[in-house]
C-alpha cells in the first residue's frame, strides 16, 4: 500500500468551478431583482450588501381627533409629503367610509360625513409604499332625530302615492338632510322633493313626479341621514333608511260635488259610476276639492263629529271607510243618508254613498289611488299637508319647495 503522504493531490475540475460561477451570477441576478443594496449601500468594511431598507411611513395628519370629535362633518386625511396612494376609514360596527382623493394627491376627503358616537379608524399608504395610520372618536348626540317613511316598504300603490317623510323634531338644516335622500326609479322618472307641514304640525317633505306615476314603477329611498345634523333643535340621524315600492295600475276616482256622482276609472276605462252625497254646503260640513290620494283603507270605524270640530252632531260606527285627508274627510258607506244620494250633498263633510257601492268601491281602489273631487261650494282646496294634497300645487311650484333649489 502506498503511504497516503506519497499520493499526488487531483487537479481542479473544471466542471465544478463553472458550475459554482453560474450560480454566484444567478445570486447577483435575483438580490437585483429584489431591491438589493448598490454598491453605496454595503456595509462600511464588508463584502456583502445590507438589509435592504423599509419604505419610510407615510406621514398623515387628520381633521378629526381624539376621543371627542365633533361629528356631522367629512372626514379629511392629509399627507405631509407625497402623494396617497389609498386610504381607508372603517368605523367600529358600521361600513367603511368611502372617500375621494384630491388631484394633487395630498389630502383625501370622505363622501359622507362622520356619525356621532363612532370609533374610527383611518390607514393610508402613499404611492411609494409607506403607510401610515391613526384613530378618533366622536361624541354621542346630544339629541336624536327620527322619521317615518311612507309608504310602507315593498308595497305596490296607486300612482298618485307621493314618498313621504314626516320627521320628529325640526329640521333647520334642510339642505344637509335632502342632500342625503338619494331616490331612484326604474324607468328615470324625474320627480322633485317639497318641504311642507304636515297636518301633525312636524316639518315633512315628499317626492313627487311631475305627473302621476307610469303603472309599473319601482321607485328606491336611501335615506343615507347618519351622521346629519338637522339643527339646534333636531338634532343627530345616527342610522340610516331605505324603503321601496311599487306602482300599481292606473286608477283615478273622479267624484262631482255638483253632480253628486263617484266613477272609479281604470286605464282610462270606467268600472263604477255611483250617486252619492258630499258635504253640506254654506259651513263648516263641506267638502274639499281638489286631488286628495287614499291615505288609508281603514274598514270600520267610529267616527264623532267632535274630532273634526262639529260639536256632537253625531256618533256612529261606520263601514269600508276610506281616508283621504288628517282632517277626517273619507268616503265611505252612509246607509242613514240614502235619500240623498244622486240628489243633493247632505254629510259632515265626507262622500257617503251605499252600503253595496262602498263595498265594490272599497274592494277595488288601491292607498295611493287619487280622488279627483270638483265642486262649486266647499271649504277649499286640500292642502298640502292635509292628508297628500301636493298635486294641488303646479309643478313649477312645487321644485321651489326643494331646499336643493
Amino acid at each position: 500500500m502506498i503511504p497516503a503522504f506519497l499520493i499526488p493531490a487531483r487537479p481542479p475540475r473544471p466542471a465544478r468551478l463553472a458550475l459554482v460561477a453560474g450560480a454566484a451570477v444567478l445570486g447577483v441576478t435575483l438580490t437585483a431583482c429584489s431591491g438589493g443594496a448598490a454598491a453605496s449601500d454595503r456595509k462600511a468594511g464588508g463584502d456583502g450588501p445590507a438589509a435592504p431598507s423599509k419604505a419610510a411611513p407615510a406621514r398623515i395628519s387628520v381633521n378629526l381627533q381624539g376621543t371627542s370629535a365633533a361629528a356631522g362633518g367629512p372626514v379629511t386625511v392629509t399627507l405631509a409629503a407625497g402623494k396617497l396612494r389609498e386610504v381607508t376609514v372603517s368605523a367600529d360596527g358600521g361600513e367603511a367610509l368611502t372617500g375621494r382623493i384630491s388631484g394633487d394627491g395630498r389630502t383625501w376627503t370622505s363622501d359622507r360625513v362622520a356619525a356621532p358616537g363612532t370609533t374610527y379608524r383611518v390607514r393610508a399608504r402613499d404611492t411609494s409604499g409607506g403607510g401610515d395610520s391613526a384613530s378618533f372618536t366622536t361624541r354621542a348626540a346630544e339629541k336624536v332625530n327620527k322619521l317615518t317613511l311612507a309608504p310602507g316598504k315593498n308595497t305596490t300603490v296607486g300612482i298618485a302615492q307621493p314618498l313621504s317623510i314626516v320627521f320628529d323634531n325640526p329640521v333647520k338644516d334642510k339642505a344637509a338632510v335632502e342632500k342625503a335622500l338619494k331616490v331612484s326609479t326604474s324607468n328615470d322618472t324625474e320627480g322633485s322633493w317639497g318641504w311642507v307641514r304636515d297636518y301633525s304640525g312636524r316639518d315633512r317633505v315628499d317626492w313627487r313626479p311631475e305627473k302621476y306615476w307610469k303603472p309599473g314603477t319601482r321607485i328606491t329611498l336611501d335615506a343615507e341621514l347618519n351622521g346629519v345634523d338637522s339643527g339646534p333643535a333636531g338634532g343627530f340621524f345616527v342610522r340610516d333608511y331605505a324603503t321601496g315600492f311599487t306602482v300599481g295600475a292606473s286608477q283615478v276616482v273622479e267624484v262631482d260635488l255638483d253632480r253628486h256622482r263617484l266613477a272609479l276609472r281604470r286605464d282610462g276605462r270606467t268600472v263604477m259610476d255611483v250617486p252619492v252625497s258630499g258635504g253640506t254646503p254654506g259651513g263648516d260640513k263641506r267638502s274639499w276639492r281638489g286631488t286628495a290620494v287614499l291615505m288609508s283603507k281603514e274598514g270600520t270605524i267610529n267616527m264623532r263629529s267632535e274630532t273634526v270640530g262639529l260639536g256632537d252632531a253625531y256618533d256612529k260606527m261606520v263601514d269600508y271607510s276610506m281616508r283621504l285627508t288628517w282632517s277626517g274627510m273619507y268616503a265611505h258607506a252612509a246607509p242613514w243618508n240614502a235619500a240623498y244620494f244622486g240628489r243633493a250633498n247632505h254629510s259632515s263633510g265626507c262622500v257617503g254613498m251605499s252600503d253595496a257601492d262602498a263595498a265594490a268601491l272599497y274592494r277595488q281602489v288601491r292607498v295611493g289611488d287619487p280622488f279627483e273631487i270638483t265642486g262649486a261650494d266647499t271649504k277649499g282646496t286640500v292642502a298640502e299637508g292635509n292628508g297628500y294634497g301636493a298635486w294641488n300645487v303646479s309643478w313649477a311650484d312645487w321644485r321651489k319647495r326643494s331646499a336643493l333649489g
